[in-house]
């Protein structure tokens, strides 16, 4: 008998979504990954357009949303401790309160730009994604470079835009802040806009130090040489040549699934 049989009722039925192997598990956590994608897709349009009562409306259905979530998996965390000292744990917190602060009454412009990291919750699904989905388990480092890159983007846009709109010329909207942000971290540069004051410089640095490297490490992964992913039973190393019948750390014969293409 499956642990789902075993849980009678909604909350058993809702226990099995999040923590077992069905496959109405697997699809559940799938939407879960496809709304986590509609939250940040829904940040980034808003954010060139005036606030308005149906935003706020949306605000609130979000928010409300993963509120839920973010409960139920408090409830079924054997460890909360744990659980409420991770990174994704807090920004799933200050999602939850940006989105459902104008219900309050309360600006909270700040904490608006972390509804970006929502995106993050994505990384819980990546052993389900490596067994489910073949393009994944081809391109993961790719993919999460570019995911890690364009985390950080959105979020020093939307931190450049709520602290430089009122008092730098230059930054007059969304816009701005995201075309200030690209040409620093690809370093372009073009100097038609410059943030003001020490902390806008403090910001710019940000962008430097932080976004370059994320932008280099996502051109390094995209530029290198191929590499499949399949842990050495003997040694456990990760990543081999697609041709590799030998492990080249330990010697061991591999078994690695091709079909058949040079």
């Amino acid at each position: 008998m499956s642990r789902s049989q075993t849980r009678p009722g909604p909350s058993g039925f809702i226990r099995s979504l999040y923590l077992d192997h069905t496959r109405a598990a697997r699809r559940f956590r799938y939407a879960l990954l496809l709304f986590d994608v509609l939250t940040v897709v829904f940040v980034i349009v808003t954010s060139f357009f005036p606030r308005s009562p149906t935003v706020e409306v949306l605000d609130a259905i979000f928010g409300v949303l993963i509120l839920a979530d973010f409960l139920i998996r408090l409830r079924l965390e054997t460890e909360r401790g744990y659980f409420l000292m991770r990174f994704t744990t807090w920004a799933d917190i200050a999602a939850i309160v940006s989105f459902l602060a104008p219900v309050a009454g309360e600006g909270l412009g700040f904490l608006r730009i972390l509804r970006t990291l929502r995106l993050l919750r994505s990384y819980h699904l990546l052993a389900q994604l490596r067994k489910d989905v073949r393009y994944f388990r081809a391109h993961e480092d790719i993919i999460l470079a570019a995911v890690n890159l364009g985390v950080f983007l959105f979020v020093m846009t939307g931190l450049i835009y709520t602290t430089q709109w009122a008092v730098n010329p230059e930054i007059g909207n969304y816009a701005d802040a995201l075309y200030f942000t690209v040409t620093t971290l690809t370093t372009t540069g073009f100097g038609d806009i410059t943030l003001t004051g020490p902390w806008g410089r403090m910001l710019s640095v940000a962008v430097m130090i932080f976004g370059v490297t994320l932008f280099l490490r996502l051109l390094q992964v995209l530029f290198r040489p191929s590499k499949v992913r399949q842990e050495c039973d003997r040694c456990g190393l990760l990543l081999h040549d697609p041709d590799a019948v030998h492990c080249k750390h330990c010697g061991a014969t591999m078994h690695i699934v091709t079909e058949g293409l040079a």
